[in-house]
């Protein structure tokens, strides 16, 4: 089966180099165009930001887009920073700032309480406006002080329930096999291997 050809809707260059790993073999991946302006992700779920990425992209290229949004939705926090995630500190804010406001707003919050879950809505968009969407979620717990170089975002204070008490920024490429971006990407890339129903007959 002919390979499908999907660009990249995400400008975030560590992203972009997850989703390359996880659809190698199974699609050919283009990049995003570097002259299209930043999409305004202001949904209200991280399904709406995805499908505002992917759009946007399959708009300006006329192919299939693939696009993923993410969120850690911790419970002491009610779901904080949830679909803000990346904005948590603010519009401009870099990794650092969203990981230092994320421990400095469960400061004092005992061990048990700081259970938390990363979760990823993916999504393909095609020029005919169809769409496929998987999700995936992993649960843990948000560390104390941050652990490990690898990773990016609030990799280095999750540590995911399934791991070996590491947090996904000490696993290097192990945390591809349970991470919440990973069973996403391999649930589209199921759906991608599925050939589409006609709706012409």
């Amino acid at each position: 089966m002919e390979r499908p050809c999907l660009v990249l809707a995400s400008a975030n260059p560590d992203k972009v180099a997850e989703m390359e790993l996880l659809l190698e073999g199974v699609a050919e991946v283009l990049p995003r165009p570097v002259d299209l302006p930043d999409v305004v992700e202001d949904g209200d779920t991280l399904e709406a930001n995805a499908r505002l990425k992917a759009v946007a992209v399959c708009s300006a290229t006329g192919l299939a887009a693939v696009a993923d949004d993410t969120g850690l939705f911790v419970d002491a926090l009610a779901g904080e920073p949830g679909a803000r995630s990346a904005r948590f500190a603010g519009e401009d804010a870099s990794y650092s700032d969203n990981l230092e406001m994320l421990l400095r707003e469960l400061g004092g919050t005992l061990a048990g309480m700081r259970t938390a879950r990363f979760r990823t809505v993916a999504m393909v968009y095609y020029p005919d406006g169809r769409e496929l969407i998987a999700t995936g979620t992993v649960e843990g717990h948000i560390a104390e002080v941050p652990s490990g170089t690898g990773g990016f975002g609030y990799d280095p204070v999750f540590v995911p329930v399934e791991g070996d008490g590491a947090t996904f920024a000490e696993m290097g490429d192990d945390k591809h096999r349970f991470s919440h971006r990973g069973r996403a990407l391999r649930a589209l890339v199921s759906m991608l291997n599925t050939p589409p129903v006609s709706e012409a007959g």
